[in-house]
């Protein structure tokens, strides 16, 4: 983790004066408008990208990707049903430099991409950036053919010098870090003179929902995969060279970012309810239906006029839980701070590779509820947390979104939190301040 950043802008989070009663609209998966766009870019003809997430992380990669020559076009579908992109491919070309931001699905998506354009692709981002390993991605496309100068650094920033094609075939990596690594080979490989082979190493593989996830979106464009979950070989992942289809998709709502929405329902013995929750789907968020209800909440997927939705209800008690969290590691932070207002102790594990996120997210945790008196200790591969009585003060948020998130959910029981650069939140939920007090407000304070 950095060094805890001074930042002028505070952000006094919220109190709730009783049970929240809202019905919070959530924007679009940030994991599935980023694959679609790529998948889409990749693509034989057009296609169309109905409710798009527009933040920062996706804003970045469809900017990435109109660098290199691909045509994104902001309208309304086909139907005048809403928001949409248009997404017409083209022939991929340098030189050109590529802002990742701090995206991580930027950073290791575009890269395979790059090595299909024609041209130097140069790739910069903010300093953080330079901290996150994508030594599994840069490893695995030298293996394929590819030619990528990083000073021997495994990171940011780095030149990926694309030929116009890439041979593809077998290759061997260690994706415990992050299962982008295998995501982002398979997302292009279909496009790879000989598709690929991607075989784990590793002793772990974390995030497995988001691989999942993109296999599915592959097979939805008309790609080939031969994946471990229908009964292929454990820890290899195949893709054969195929075109990809134009596909008119409807993002799905982001799970994950309901998360505070649903911890304030859990907190306050309210009620939210989530429109369009999806009865399937590969996103990690929807474990909170289950992780939630066993803290204290209890919910239910019901069908109304407009759709499907989620109620969840909290009962007015919190409590601890153990939970390998290995698979959802993005719901830590929230998961955290609930645990931190329960009635007994928590043990979250098997989520080590969060220290390689946005920031080092266990050691902010652990600090950042420390400093409001709590007691958070950090074990090998996650947290343990003995609830104490919270005061306020500062939550840092190390230009994490999800940790000024975690922030929230505390200031809703404690007073005096104080939110620094809440500001960070846009980089998947913009406008989170107006909508977490539009929630509040919805419950009378």
């Amino acid at each position: 983790m950095t060094e805890t950043p001074v930042h002028p802008a505070l952000w006094p989070a919220p109190v709730a004066s009783g049970a929240v009663d809202a019905t919070v609209t959530v924007p679009g998966s940030k994991s599935v408008t980023n694959r679609a766009l790529v998948l889409a870019s990749l693509a034989a003809e057009p296609g169309w990208l109905r409710r798009p997430l527009r933040s920062r992380d996706t804003l970045l990669m469809a900017e990435a990707l109109r660098t290199l020559g691909v045509g994104i076009e902001e309208g309304v579908g086909p139907d005048g049903s809403g928001e949409a992109w248009r997404v017409i491919p083209a022939g991929l070309h340098g030189p050109a430099t590529i802002d990742v931001g701090n995206a991580g699905t930027v950073m290791r998506f575009l890269p395979p991409v790059a090595a299909l354009a024609d041209g130097p692709i140069r790739f910069d981002g903010d300093p953080r950036s330079y901290e996150r390993p994508l030594n599994g991605v840069i490893d695995a496309l030298r293996a394929l053919g590819a030619r990528i100068d990083d000073d021997g650094r495994g990171a940011l920033p780095l030149t990926v010098h694309g030929g116009g094609a890439l041979d593809g075939g077998r290759v061997r990596i260690d994706a415990s870090s992050s299962s982008q690594f295998v995501s982002a080979l398979l997302l292009s490989a279909p496009r790879f003179n000989q598709g690929v082979e991607v075989r784990h190493t590793g002793a772990t593989l974390p995030s497995m929902p988001h691989i999942r996830m993109t296999v599915d979106m592959l097979r939805s464009v008309g790609a080939q995969v031969d994946e471990p979950e229908t009964g292929g070989e454990p820890n290899v992942w195949r893709v054969s060279p195929s075109a990809l289809l134009g596909r008119d998709l409807t993002v799905e709502p982001d799970l994950s970012n309901a998360q505070p929405f649903l911890a304030a329902a859990l907190i306050t013995g309210g009620k939210v309810t989530i429109p369009d929750w999806p009865e399937h789907t590969t996103q990690p968020g929807d474990q909170l239906r289950r992780i939630f209800t066993e803290m204290g909440g209890s919910c239910e997927l019901t069908a109304t006029a407009e759709g499907r939705c989620l109620v969840f209800t909290g009962s007015g008690a919190i409590h601890g839980i153990d939970v390998d969290l290995s698979e959802v590691g993005e719901l830590t932070p929230g998961i955290a701070a609930v645990a931190a207002l329960a009635d007994s102790p928590s043990t979250l594990r098997g989520v080590a590779h969060l220290r390689l996120h946005e920031t080092d997210r266990l050691a902010a945790l652990t600090k950042e509820i420390n400093e409001l008196g709590g007691d958070v200790t950090e074990t090998a591969d996650g947290l343990h947390i003995r609830p104490r009585r919270l005061h306020g003060g500062i939550f840092h948020t190390y230009d994490d979104h999800r940790m000024a998130t975690a922030g929230s959910i505390i200031g809703l029981a404690v007073e005096g939190v104080q939110i620094e650069n809440v500001a960070t939140t846009a980089k998947t939920l913009p406008d989170f301040p107006r909508m977490w007090t539009e929630m509040l407000t919805g419950a009378g304070n």
